[in-house]
């Protein structure tokens, strides 16, 4: 008889797993449950009255490493090879990139001359940090802040300007608290590894096995700097919700899980509502601190272990402007937004409107008032993987491995919180669930 596997969580995870775990070749049965009733969880792509596409989340998808091949090779398999926008190397959006310091815009050192100039806002050329790199000895600590890590090893203006940018943009969070052996493996890696970020990045680990497809070939003889779908990143979630179906993959939406139990055969009961699912094995693809509510008294240990990863809201505010060819996209949250919901603050679409307003004018001279704007506020949407969250899943895993319970972890809670990243966590979960790779 075929098992019978749960997962929980509807979202970019949940469905990458669903999806690898339909493909193998004796799939067992597979029952999605997402307590909302739509899927993909925070990308959502709105279509305006003028037919522009509104992203309420993720506006697009980087395609570089053998993460971004394995998403593009899942877009070949769903036929939106026709759908894909990319954004070419000598585009200049793939060009450019700035840092706003101090009030003003910074272009971002590029070429030999950002190397040996000096170039604001950074006062010494960025060659001096590549040298103190070169020239510093490996880090003896297990974990170390990003902030930590980068001051020691690219000086003060690298960790404080860059560093912490990066921290913002990527997590929406502060590089004095976030870990870099868990938000940056690779960086963490390369001075493990060669002594220097680098040796490290110009060596690396090593060539792996490359995927192929016409698509990827693209990419890379293209040199794109990302891509999104042209009606939206939400059709992706879309394509995949319409392939699970045909593969037989019971979908439930609107339902949330309040429990799950373990019977005495060692099977797991899924509470939903007013009924319940059985199943031999369990993915979670939810939030860590969510499912750390929903184990039994059995796995306290584990529950404890994801009850501390926590996660940050974030506002994403869409404005366009009347000329202007694309809308701008303005995300606020991280301890800003923290500090705003400690004070009692009433957090409104009109305060995140006028904040989005005042950036826009201030940073990007759009002083005038948007002709539209669309507002949306994602609730605990990004995990925080401050120092030691490393040592948090390695407890959750040693506990799961000695009672071999039939529970596997995915998603943004663990292991990366971009879009190529909980895609990945989806398909290892299924392949921690197979055996072995699925195959189409």
């Amino acid at each position: 008889m075929s098992r019978t596997v749960v997962v929980l969580g509807g979202g970019i995870s949940g469905l990458a797993a669903s999806y690898h775990l339909s493909r193998a070749p004796y799939p067992p049965k597979v029952v999605l449950v997402e307590g909302s009733e739509r899927l993909g969880g925070w990308i959502r792509s709105v279509r305006g009255r003028d037919g522009a596409i509104f992203e309420l989340g993720p506006r697009g998808i980087r395609p570089a490493g053998a993460l971004g091949a394995r998403t593009l090779l899942m877009v070949s398999e769903l036929g939106l090879d026709s759908e894909v926008l990319p954004v070419r190397g000598d585009h200049p959006a793939a060009q450019n990139r700035f840092l706003y310091v101090g009030g003003v815009l910074h272009a971002l050192p590029t070429g030999l001359r950002g190397l040996l100039c000096p170039s604001p806002p950074f006062s010494k050329p960025l060659f001096w940090a590549g040298l103190r790199d070169l020239t510093k000895p490996r880090g003896k600590e297990p974990d170390e802040t990003v902030h930590s890590f980068a001051q020691r090893r690219l000086g003060p203006e690298v960790a404080s300007l860059a560093m912490d940018s990066l921290c913002r943009g990527v997590f929406a969070g502060n590089s004095r608290e976030l870990s870099i052996r868990s938000c940056f493996p690779s960086l963490f890696q390369a001075e493990q590894t060669h002594r220097s970020i680098l040796l490290g990045l110009l060596l690396g680990a090593g060539r792996s096995p490359q995927l192929d497809s016409a698509l990827i070939r693209q990419a890379r003889a293209e040199r794109w700097s990302q891509w999104s779908l042209r009606g939206g990143l939400e059709m992706l979630p879309q394509a995949l919700e319409t392939h699970l179906t045909s593969r037989g993959v019971s979908v439930l939406k609107g339902h949330p899980v309040s429990g799950l139990s373990l019977q005495a055969e060692g099977r797991w009961k899924v509470s939903v509502g007013d009924s319940s699912l059985e199943a031999d094995h369990v993915i979670s693809a939810i939030p860590a601190s969510v499912l750390s509510k929903l184990l039994p008294t059995e796995a306290a240990p584990l529950a404890c272990a994801l009850s501390t990863i926590t996660a940050v809201s974030v506002a994403v505010v869409n404005l366009q402007y009347r000329g202007a060819r694309l809308p701008v996209q303005v995300m606020m949250g991280g301890s800003w937004l923290q500090t705003l919901e400690a004070s009692g603050c009433v957090l409104s679409q009109e305060l995140f409107q006028q904040q989005a307003q005042e950036a826009a004018a201030t940073q990007l001279g759009l002083k005038k008032p948007p002709s539209y704007c669309l507002v949306h506020l994602h609730k605990n949407c990004i995990p925080q993987y401050t120092l030691g969250h490393w040592q948090k899943l390695e407890s959750a895993r040693q506990f799961l491995t000695a009672q071999r319970l039939p529970l596997t972890l995915a998603g943004a809670s663990y292991e990366g919180v971009a879009v190529n990243d909980c895609i990945e966590s989806g398909r290892q979960a299924a392949v921690s669930v197979l055996g072995t790779e699925p195959h189409s």
